[in-house]
């Protein structure tokens, strides 16, 4: 089973490069912020909760994350792998991964890190903030606290990957194309090495 964490800060193009990457690979998408956008749509209480911490650009508590992603897996029993996008973004939570895909008889197979210039993710942000009605994408003092959560919270999980051996970072500048040949290119020699 082919379980990739597809990493980044907002903006580094995690969502656009997943689609990509489950026609090839035929494994399945679990991005937290379409599934927490699903629920605020749908004005679940859950919904609610996570657009509070959403606005505001901070992460959903832990116990909220898991609980809703470990339902998405258990949605796919047939699949033949997921590309986990925006999660995990703590240890705990990885740890917390780690534990859950254990007791399912897997594991996380590659953390694949897109790296992009701060400068660069808040441009492609204002961008896309003008075509897709996000609030969080329309305002740079959000973008740039949500850029600074990422920094300060996030980025630390990349460590837990790293002491696994698990951990590569592909370079998220360039053509859509361009960056997926890279991502690609990095999974089947990470698939051979293994």
């Amino acid at each position: 089973m082919l379980n990739i964490v597809l990493f980044g800060p907002p903006g580094a193009g995690k969502g656009t490069q997943a689609e990509k990457l489950i026609n090839k690979y035929n494994i399945v998408h679990l991005s937290t912020g379409d599934i927490f956008r699903a629920n605020i749509k749908g004005e679940t209480e859950l919904g609610t909760l996570a657009k509070s911490y959403m606005d505001g650009g901070n992460l959903v508590p832990d116990e909220v994350t898991i609980k809703m992603l470990e339902a998405e897996v258990d949605k796919n029993p047939n699949a033949e792998g997921f590309i986990f996008d925006g999660f995990p973004r703590t240890t705990p939570q990885a740890e917390s991964l780690e534990e859950f895909l254990t007791g399912k008889g897997t594991t996380i197979s590659v953390m694949l890190a897109l790296d992009v210039a701060e400068q660069e993710l808040i441009k492609r942000l204002l961008l896309r903030g003008k075509d897709s009605g996000r609030a969080d994408d329309a305002n740079e003092e959000v973008i740039a606290n949500r850029i600074s959560v990422y920094n300060e919270q996030t980025a630390v999980v990349a460590d837990f990957y790293s002491q696994r051996n698990k951990f590569q970072k592909v370079d998220g500048v360039g053509s859509v194309d361009e960056i997926f040949d890279r991502l690609c290119a990095t999974i089947d020699e990470y698939k051979i090495s293994l």
